[in-house]
């Protein structure tokens, strides 16, 4: 199995810079997107804290254990990685007055052969599409979803709540920080979308399912998906990171070879 990587940011139509940070590497996988929050330009400084930091940290140790890194191996070293870039950028606010209450939400999936290991924090999210079925496979570190979680609303009532974006759940707001971590296994064809909220508090998840099953490549989706966000209002920043299962040339050939054969 072999995975496609595109990723695409906006600033979008109201704010004046852009919060959000995304990044990837083919050559282990790893994904990861983060939405920055703070006054002055502090939650860019978060949003580039956190991506660097992973990336380099995790990446590192990704091209280092290779294929042999156990699950829990890698789930101890996402949980770690978590919280010494927390440690970081909650110093950093400490320090400086100018990023007092800067933190990011973060979203880092670590795709290798036929599984994803996803960890988030805060209210950015990740969905599949798998066949005609598109599912948000991470819950949002959020008040609304808190509320939701108790009976006090419904998922329908949620869409046109008033402050959909209280997280609870953040990289640097507090000296510690709990990572949530699920495994997913990955079949062939599935197409996975990483998101800032400027994405899916603008479209509903039935918009965004209808441009990931259109036909085109990862890039053309990508940009669809950014410009619907802005065509419903743009009120945030946007980011889209998609990944595709593919077969390698092997299994290709493999395949063909077997229906040539009628088997």
């Amino acid at each position: 199995m072999m995975y496609e990587i595109f990723a695409q940011t906006d600033q979008g139509l109201i704010r004046k810079n852009n919060e959000d940070a995304v990044a990837f590497d083919p050559q282990t996988g790893l994904c990861l997107l983060a939405d920055g929050m703070g006054g002055y330009n502090a939650g860019e400084i978060a949003s580039g804290m956190a991506i660097t930091f992973i990336r380099q940290e995790l990446g590192s140790w990704l091209l280092e254990a290779g294929n042999r890194a156990s699950a829990r191996e890698l789930r101890r070293t996402m949980e770690t990685c978590a919280h010494n870039v927390n440690h970081s950028i909650f110093s950093a606010a400490c320090s400086n007055p100018d990023y007092e209450g800067m933190g990011t939400t973060l979203v880092a999936g670590v795709f290798a052969e036929g599984r994803l290991m996803l960890g988030h924090i805060g209210d950015s999210r990740c969905y599949r599409l798998r066949g005609q079925v598109f599912q948000q496979i991470t819950k949002d570190h959020s008040l609304l979803q808190e509320q939701i979680d108790a009976g006090l609303m419904t998922p329908e009532q949620a869409l046109t709540a008033p402050h959909k974006n209280l997280i609870t759940r953040a990289l640097g707001v507090e000296d510690s920080v709990l990572i949530e971590i699920s495994e997913h296994r990955v079949e062939l064809g599935d197409l996975y979308l990483m998101c800032s909220d400027g994405l899916s508090d603008m479209l509903l998840d039935g918009a965004m399912a209808a441009i990931l099953n259109t036909s085109g490549t990862l890039r053309q989706k990508a940009l669809q998906l950014v410009a619907a966000a802005n065509e419903s209002g743009g009120r945030d920043n946007i980011s889209v990171l998609l990944v595709h299962a593919q077969a390698t040339e092997d299994e290709s050939r493999r395949g063909l070879l077997s229906r040539m054969l009628g088997k």
